[in-house]
C-alpha cells in the first residue's frame, strides 16, 4: 500500500475507456478537456479500438510506447491535422486492456467514475451483461457496483432492439447514456466544434467543468451570432 502522507492529496482519477466504435476524435476531445480541467486520468484502450484508431488517424497505439502514441493522437484535431494541440501527459496513467489485475479492476482503487467514449454496441452489451471480458468492461462493472458515475457515449446507427434493451439496462443500473449526436445550435463552423459538443455533453453528464461548446441561453439565433 501507498498511504497518503500528511499534506498530500490522494490521486483520484477519472477512468476513460476507449472501445472499438468509430469516433476516436470524441475520445481525444474528452481526454484533452479532462487534462485542461486539472483532472487525473486512467486510460484503457481496448484491442478493437486500436484498429479503429489506426483506421481513423493512421496511429499505431502500442503498450510499450503508449505515451508517445497518445501524445501524437491528442495533438491531432478532428480534421486529422497534426500539431493542433499541445498538452502534458503527467496526470495520465495507462493500463493495458488485458491487465485484469490493474488498479481499476478493484472497487478499493479510488476513482471519480468512468467515461466510455466511444462505446461500441459490443462494449455496451458486455457492460450491461456484466461480462468483464477485459479491463474496460471490468472497470465499468466496478464503477457500477461502487455507485460511481458511469457515462456511456454510444456510437452506432441505427440501433437495433437488442442494443436498445442493453442501453435501458445501463440506465436502470445508474449509468448515463449519451448518444454521440452533435447539435447545431452552438454555432458550429468546423468539424472540431461538432466533436467538442459531444465531448462536452459527456463531461456534463460526469459533472466536469469545461468550455468546449456555447451553451443555450434561451435566445433564438444565438448559434448564428458572431
Amino acid at each position: 500500500m501507498n498511504p497518503v502522507k500528511p499534506g498530500e492529496t490522494r490521486r483520484t482519477p477519472w477512468i476513460v475507456g476507449v472501445s472499438g466504435a468509430s469516433g476516436t476524435p470524441y475520445a481525444a476531445s474528452v481526454l484533452r478537456a479532462l487534462l485542461d480541467a486539472g483532472e487525473s486520468v486512467d486510460l484503457v484502450v481496448s484491442r478493437a479500438s486500436r484498429l479503429t484508431l489506426l483506421d481513423e488517424t493512421a496511429i499505431h497505439f502500442r503498450d510499450a510506447h503508449w505515451r508517445d502514441d497518445l501524445r501524437e493522437w491528442l495533438a491531432r484535431g478532428a480534421d486529422g491535422k497534426p500539431g493542433a494541440y499541445d498538452l502534458q501527459l503527467d496526470r495520465v496513467r495507462y493500463w493495458s486492456a488485458g491487465d485484469l489485475a490493474a488498479g481499476p479492476s478493484s472497487g478499493s482503487y479510488p476513482t471519480k467514475g468512468m467515461l466510455i467514449v466511444p462505446a461500441s454496441t459490443a462494449c455496451v452489451a458486455g457492460v450491461a451483461l456484466g461480462l468483464s471480458k477485459d479491463l474496460l468492461q471490468r472497470a465499468a462493472s466496478v464503477t457500477l457496483k461502487e455507485r460511481r458515475p458511469l457515462v456511456v457515449a454510444v456510437r452506432e446507427t441505427p440501433l437495433n432492439g437488442q442494443t436498445l434493451r442493453h442501453l435501458v439496462t445501463l440506465d436502470d443500473l445508474g449509468a448515463a447514456v449519451v448518444p454521440t449526436s452533435p447539435a447545431f445550435y452552438a454555432g458550429a463552423t468546423h468539424i472540431q466544434d461538432l466533436v467538442d459538443f459531444v465531448a462536452g455533453r459527456v463531461l456534463d453528464a460526469a459533472g466536469v467543468g469545461h468550455g468546449l461548446y456555447r451553451r443555450w441561453k434561451g435566445e433564438l439565433g444565438g448559434g448564428s451570432a458572431d
